[in-house]
């Protein structure tokens, strides 16, 4: 076990993961960051990013260049994908409702100086960020850890639309925030809103990006 991931998983395992994700997508799509040096090579850090596709999460476990913890629908751990997501240290949540247990454990790694990936749209959707949930504020607010947000463009197929042959995919990332502390609930949420703004008003910049390239 490693201090930035969860008990239970196995550190080797992961970073294979991790190096099998940095060319797992590459015959898939044509894929463009934006801003890679933005991101922290060491210390706490909250990722939060909106969410289209389902590759949407091992894209980002796979470009960030260090071990990631991403919480998971717990509708995930089942089969053989069940059983090897807990080894290479992510993490099972309850959608719709605050699940402690998943919290707790993701708290311990940041304070262990690890990274931890939220959707805060909690679901799959258009990825425009139109609403977001608490936890990745919460996390952030009660570790200290910085938030980092990413937005992804391209990994959702439009509606209606057949087999795409290696579409571009676009990863912007932001500037790190410092969400305030302290406030109670309603700190809470104006400290959710400035995440889910942030987000919000990325994914429309990179849309004008793509829209002129």
């Amino acid at each position: 076990m490693s201090d930035d991931l969860p008990p239970g998983s196995l550190p080797w395992l992961h970073d294979l993961a991790r190096w099998v994700g940095t060319w797992l997508f590459l015959p898939l799509y044509q894929v463009r960051v934006h801003h890679r040096d933005r991101i922290p090579a060491t210390g706490a850090v909250v990722l939060v990013a909106n969410h289209s596709a389902f590759v949407d999460g091992p894209l980002l476990f796979g470009l960030l260049g260090r071990r990631a913890v991403f919480l998971t629908k717990q509708e995930m751990f089942s089969g053989v994908i069940g059983w090897w997501l807990p080894r290479i240290g992510q993490l099972p949540v309850r959608r719709g409702e605050p699940d402690r247990r998943a919290l707790t454990t993701a708290l311990d790694v940041l304070r262990a100086g690890g990274l931890i990936g939220v959707f805060p749209e909690g679901t799959r959707g258009a990825g425009e960020v139109a609403a977001a949930q608490h936890g990745a504020a919460w996390l952030a607010r009660t570790s200290g850890a910085e938030v980092l947000p990413v937005v992804c463009r391209g990994t959702r197929r439009p509606d209606g639309s057949g087999r795409r042959w290696r579409p571009k995919v676009d990863v912007l990332v932001g500037e790190p925030l410092t969400v305030a502390t302290g406030g109670g609930r309603a700190g809470l949420a104006t400290a959710t809103e400035t995440v889910r703004a942030e987000l919000a008003g990325m994914v429309r910049e990179l849309d004008d990006v793509r829209s002129r390239t």
